[in-house]
C-alpha cells in the first residue's frame, strides 16, 4: 500500500496503492474542487482499474460525492485532468458508456418504475427489452407497476440503481448505493456488483462511509476532509496497520499519517518556517 505522507498534507497526495494499468479506467491528475472560497478536493491523483470494484470509502461529508461528480463531469469547479474511459471526463461520448446513481433518488415520484425506466430508455438509447433485464437484476419485476412514491427508501435507491443499468454501461459510479437497505438487499445488490465485475467485464466505482463494505471491493480508495489517504486494497490496508478489522485499520491510517504530517511541520518550523501549513486537525472523524 502506497500512503499519502507529504510534510504539508493539503499538496501533493500521489497516485498509491493497488497496482494498475495505462488502460485505467479513470485516471485523475492533480485534481482539486474549489466551491466559493472552500477547496473541498485537494490535489488528488488516482487510477481505478477497469473490470475491478474500487470502493470509495471514509466519513460522510469527507467530499465522495463531490469525487464523483467530478468523474462523471458533472461537478462546477473543477481543475486538474480527469480520464474516464480514454475520454475527458463530461465528454458526450461517454453519456452511453456510464451509469451514475446520486444518493437523492433519480426518478419520478409520480410514475411507476417501469414508466420512469421507460423515460430513461429513450434518454440513454436503450432497448425496452433492457427494462425487464435492469429489474431483474434489482429484484424489482414484483414492483415495476408500482407508483415510486409509494416505495420505501431503499426501493427507491434500488430503482435509481436500476436506471443507471439501463445502457448497460462500461463504468457504473454508484453514491452510497446501500443506504436505507436491510442486510438481506445489501447482501444481494453486492453480489450483483461482482457479477457484473466479474461476470461482465464491468468497472464499478462505489462509495460508502461503511467500512464493513470495503471487504466487498477490489481495491479502495481512502478519503478524509478532501484528501487522498491512500489507494489500496483490504489485504494492503491490514498488512500495513497490523489491524485486522478494517474500521480500524482505516482509524490507524489517519493516525500515521497524521504523525507524519506532524513531523513534517514541526521539521518546517525548526528550519524557521513562519507558519504551519497544516490545517488538518480533524484526526477524531469517524466512519459510522
Amino acid at each position: 500500500m502506497k500512503v499519502n505522507r507529504s510534510q504539508d498534507v493539503t499538496s501533493g497526495t500521489t497516485v498509491a496503492g493497488a497496482a494498475v494499468t495505462a488502460t485505467a479506467a479513470i485516471d485523475a491528475a492533480h485534481l482539486s474542487v474549489t466551491r466559493g472560497h472552500t477547496q473541498v478536493l485537494h490535489d488528488i491523483s488516482l487510477q481505478v482499474p477497469r473490470g475491478a470494484i474500487t470502493g470509495l470509502l471514509g466519513p460522510s461529508g469527507c467530499g465522495k460525492s463531490t469525487l464523483m461528480r467530478a468523474i462523471v463531469g458533472v461537478q462546477n469547479g473543477v481543475s486538474g485532468t480527469i480520464n474516464v474511459l480514454g475520454e475527458p471526463a463530461g465528454a458526450a461520448d461517454l453519456r452511453r458508456r456510464i451509469g451514475y446513481a446520486t444518493q437523492a433518488p433519480s426518478v419520478y415520484g409520480d410514475l411507476t418504475v417501469r414508466e420512469n425506466l421507460a423515460f430513461w430508455t429513450t434518454l440513454v438509447g436503450a432497448s425496452r427489452q433492457r427494462i425487464d433485464e435492469v429489474l431483474a437484476i434489482v429484484d424489482m419485476t414484483s414492483l415495476a407497476d408500482r407508483i415510486v412514491a409509494t416505495l420505501s427508501g431503499g426501493e427507491r435507491s434500488r430503482a435509481s440503481i436500476a436506471v443507471a443499468l439501463l445502457p448497460d454501461p462500461e463504468l457504473l459510479v454508484l453514491d452510497e448505493p446501500t443506504v436505507g437497505l436491510d442486510p438481506v438487499l445489501r447482501r444481494d445488490l453486492w453480489n450483483t456488483f461482482r457479477e457484473l465485475a466479474d461476470g461482465h467485464g464491468a468497472t464499478l466505482l462505489i462509495s460508502s462511509h461503511v467500512m464493513e463494505e470495503a471487504d466487498r471491493c477490489d481495491c479502495l480508495l481512502l478519503l478524509r476532509d478532501g484528501h487522498l489517504l491512500a489507494q489500496t486494497t483490504p489485504a494492503e490496508l491490514r498488512t500495513e496497520t497490523g489491524e485486522q478489522q478494517l474500521e480500524a485499520a482505516f482509524l490507524k491510517l489517519i493516525e500515521q499519517t497524521d504523525s507524519a504530517a506532524g513531523a513534517g511541520a514541526g521539521a518546517r518550523r525548526g528550519k524557521g518556517s513562519a507558519t504551519d501549513t497544516d490545517t488538518d486537525t480533524d484526526i477524531g472523524a469517524t466512519p459510522t
